[in-house]
């Protein structure tokens, strides 16, 4: 087996902070990066020289300015998300509810955006970061429109519980998928987070296919999804209308 190169090396440091940690020890770094502490250490030392990451007063180390600086010139996220913004902020003037919108990546449900008020159900993900396709709202539109085999290999997979009410029978699973694809909605009721329900639709572009999803995350004790699957429809009626006409 041929020896990491040191990009190799610096590549596996700064994907150790994508599971979505904010802040990680340089213990934590090194075992998941599979470097030596030695070796970790310098390389880190080097990454925060160039603000690439950043040391903190405890001795934990976060994505610095500069990597974020990078990361937002993006094309795809940053695009659809500049797009879909004035739609989102309409959303939550209208519901005063979360509002999220994620795109499918390497079988996952990445936020590229989402907007919460101070009385908003807290939740658990985050701009940059992503969650399981079959717990979440945007990931079950997503899942249920994409390729077969991507479906397929989700289903195998495994399909971690983390509520009580999580939805883990691939059998199950998949008659829900069936669903979303005939409705065009996809609910969840405390499958991600306990305490909370979320609606979510599809955005699609140019072509016709789904390029993203939109939800709402919102209390379940007092959310009347009456009303706001109407709402989170028409806002992605919108921003699909807009990315049409982009030529997206």
């Amino acid at each position: 087996m041929r020896a990491p190169t040191v990009t190799g090396k610096v590549m596996a440091i700064l994907a150790a902070f994508l599971p979505g940690d904010v802040r990680l020890t340089l213990t934590e770094i090194c075992r998941r990066a599979e470097l030596p502490p030695a070796t970790g250490h310098r390389l880190v030392k080097e990454l925060v020289e160039g603000g690439f990451v950043e040391r903190l007063p405890d001795g934990s180390y976060r994505v610095g300015t500069l990597l974020w600086q990078i990361g937002a010139q993006a094309g795809g996220p940053r695009e659809l998300r500049e797009l879909a913004l004035p739609y989102m902020e309409d959303l939550y003037a209208t519901t005063r509810e979360n509002v999220q919108l994620a795109v499918l990546h390497d079988d996952r449900a990445l936020y590229v955006e989402r907007l919460r008020g101070r009385t908003s159900v807290p939740i658990v993900s985050r701009v940059a970061g992503d969650l399981p396709l079959h717990a979440t709202g945007v990931g079950k539109v997503l899942l249920a429109f994409a390729a077969p085999e991507t479906v397929e290999r989700v289903l195998a997979g495994e399909l971690t519980s983390h509520t009580p009410n999580t939805v883990v029978d691939p059998v199950r699973l998949r008659a829900e998928l069936e669903e979303v694809r005939r409705t065009g909605v996809a609910c969840t009721q405390e499958e991600m987070s306990v305490g909370t329900c979320s609606v979510a639709v599809p955005v699609r572009g140019a072509d016709g296919t789904v390029v993203a999803a939109l939800s709402l995350v919102a209390w379940r004790h007092n959310a009347d999804l009456r009303r706001l699957v109407p709402a989170v429809q028409a806002a992605a009626r919108d921003l699909s209308r807009d990315l049409a006409a982009s030529g997206r």
